[in-house]
């Protein structure tokens, strides 16, 4: 029963959070959803959610369908990334975006950002699924006052794995969240008929935690210990500088969407090319395991820890090999599958 908590400190190590300030729980997209909820009754008189037109669409889906719970007064205001600074004024109760642009990989000043929410007294709301576990973040130095992560990703959790969210020490007294499940009670042992929130982060616990996935989650942890995460930011960066010198010399009809500034990157790569899709269905065929994004993207992630430059440059090869000879025209990878 106290896995969650103590695998949420184990993810707050790698987050730059102390220990009671993350709690692995349900999945990322009703944590947004709480966080959201959490956010507008700590800003009472404020009701509109600000993000950005990039954000992941689960982010911005939970965001819609709280607004529409929470009646004709509440909305979701979307512009551009650049946009978000200029948007900010007293009707936003919260900002949510994502540190690492899911499609291109482009990651945002999330200090600076922030620092510009807060001082409008907004709430600011981070998705962290593209950045925890892959290079240093900072939610202490940053001063965040709300973020969600999936743990599938870097953190090598599985399909399926708990997701997590982290709480400022400054608003644990005060936070509250609608979906006051037995598990985030007080006493959940007592069987209470009234609802009293737990102390603390447990709070933002709802259901019975996931025991199977949280033990795996646990044990894929254990990979961390001892990791410096300047060190594995630099691995990071350098397989896919890797990748890409590989990939671009012997594909000319690549564009790459990926910033080329470290800074401005996260841990993947992003190309657009019109025939994205079969060639990524071809590339899976021969071991090399990337993912498409809707219209016309493909995109590699590269994960640190277990990764060689050797396997990258090879993978990398396979992408030249798989764009000049085209296997990717064959009708079995043009057919679409559930999962892209």
């Amino acid at each position: 029963m106290a896995l969650p908590t103590r695998v949420g400190d184990r993810i707050g190590h790698l987050i730059g959070a102390p220990a009671g300030s993350v709690i692995a729980c349900d999945t990322t997209s009703v944590n947004v959803f709480k966080l959201l909820s959490a956010a507008l009754a700590l800003r009472p008189g404020r009701t509109v959610m600000l993000s950005d037109d990039g954000n992941f669409p689960t982010d911005l889906y939970m965001a819609g369908g709280l607004a529409t719970l929470k009646g004709a007064d509440h909305s979701v205001r979307v512009v551009p990334i650049e946009a978000i600074g200029d948007a900010l004024d007293g009707s936003i109760a919260a900002v949510l975006l994502t540190d690492v642009d899911y499609r291109t990989g482009r990651r945002h000043d999330m200090a600076a950002l922030t620092k510009r929410i807060r001082a409008a007294g907004a709430l600011a709301i981070w998705d962290l699924c593209h950045s925890a576990g892959a290079m240093p973040t900072d939610v202490t130095a940053a001063e965040i006052d709300l973020a969600v992560g999936c743990s599938y990703k870097y953190l090598n959790g599985g399909p399926g794995a708990p997701a997590w969210v982290y709480v400022a020490p400054r608003h644990l007294a005060t936070i509250s969240q609608p979906l006051t499940g037995w598990l985030g009670h007080a006493a959940p042992f007592q069987l209470e008929q009234g609802y009293r929130p737990a102390p603390g982060i447990t709070r933002m616990i709802a259901g019975t935690a996931s025991i199977i996935g949280l033990s795996v989650l646990d044990s894929a942890l254990d990979a961390f210990d001892g990791v410096d995460m300047q060190a594995l930011r630099a691995k990071s960066l350098a397989l896919a500088d890797v990748f890409h010198d590989t990939a671009i010399a012997g594909c000319p009809g690549l564009e790459r969407l990926t910033p080329a500034n470290a800074v401005a990157r996260g841990s993947q790569l992003a190309y657009r090319f019109a025939h994205g899709y079969p060639v990524i269905q071809a590339l899976i065929d021969k071991g090399v395991i990337g993912d498409f994004r809707m219209p016309d993207i493909m995109r590699f992630g590269f994960a640190p820890l277990y990764l060689s430059h050797v396997e990258v440059a090879r993978a990398a090869g396979l992408l030249a090999e798989t764009m000049r000879e085209q296997p990717w025209t064959l009708p079995k990878y043009q057919a679409r599958k559930a999962v892209t």
